[in-house]
């Protein structure tokens, strides 16, 4: 068989890009995938990223391509090593995301275009001579944030490379509908309060005093009370006028007991379990 080719991307590899994250998108997230545009502008920056991205010195996307067909890609990163750039960033390197078609009997070698792109990925950033490497595998779709127990062939990748350790998180989804089902305990007195807050719309429990109680994560002495449950009943009301079906939610293995009951008890149910940051070894 030809050998495999790792390369830097180029704009023609778009549409097969555009494919191969979809499809790695999809087997996590049903149904979610990343336009053509969308996957191109996140290669040159994340604005969702407001933060961390701005450190960023380095971008550089490579893919590795058989017999004229993309088989994997990778995008990887360097963060600057200036006082402006956090201290865990500061110096580092990382793998954001690695996709890999699996092996097929129509296409037997994709596990080896899959070394060969790993083995790219390690040049590069053995190059840039940063402190630290890590890998992640967060794409520009929902869901999908970190290292999803879906793609056991990209794991192997990563653990051959050397990579070890990360924090484990829990992705939930439920839609708006079973939401809007489960039957809401009285609330007298409670009214809601809908308002701009840090990462998007807020909603916040007021009781009759404008005491707030709680936005979607209650304060310890008003929990077990059902005003988390009433308040997310508020929010999937707003969600359905526009439009919205889907609700994602996070569990990191921090989350206490009580937070790990809350969302499978109102009709959250577990849609994969992620890695974050492995670092190399």
């Amino acid at each position: 068989m030809p050998p495999t080719r790792v390369r830097p991307f180029a704009r023609s590899d778009r549409d097969q890009l555009t494919s191969l994250v979809n499809a790695h998108l999809s087997a996590v997230t049903p149904g979610a995938s990343v336009s053509v545009q969308a996957l191109l502008s996140h290669l040159e920056r994340e604005p969702g990223e407001f933060i961390v991205d701005p450190w960023v010195g380095e971008r550089v996307t490579l893919v590795a391509e058989q017999r004229q067909r993309v088989v994997a890609a990778a995008h990887l990163l360097r963060y600057r090593s200036d006082a402006a750039v956090g201290e865990q960033f500061r110096d580092t390197a990382e793998i954001r995301w690695l996709v890999c078609w699996p092996v097929a009997p129509f296409w037997p070698d994709a596990d080896e275009a899959g070394r060969a792109l790993m083995a790219g990925c390690l040049e590069q950033l053995y190059r840039w001579r940063v402190l630290r490497i890590f890998a992640d595998g967060t794409l520009p779709g929902p869901g999908v944030n970190g290292l999803p127990e879906q793609w056991p062939h990209i794991t192997a990748l990563y653990e051959a490379a050397g990579f070890r350790g990360g924090r484990t998180e829990t992705v939930l989804i439920a839609t708006v509908e079973q939401l809007l089902a489960t039957p809401p305990r009285p609330q007298p007195g409670l009214s809601c309060l809908r308002t701009l807050g840090v990462n998007g719309t807020r909603f916040s429990a007021l009781d009759a005093d404008s005491t707030v109680l709680g936005y979607l994560e209650v304060a310890e002495a008003h929990r077990r009370r059902g005003v988390a449950t009433w308040l997310l009943l508020q929010a999937a009301a707003w969600l359905e006028l526009g439009g919205i079906s889907r609700l994602l939610a996070y569990l990191s293995e921090d989350d206490g007991p009580a937070e790990q009951a809350f969302y499978p008890a109102v009709g959250f149910q577990q849609l994969t379990r992620t890695r974050r940051l492995l670092e190399l070894s």
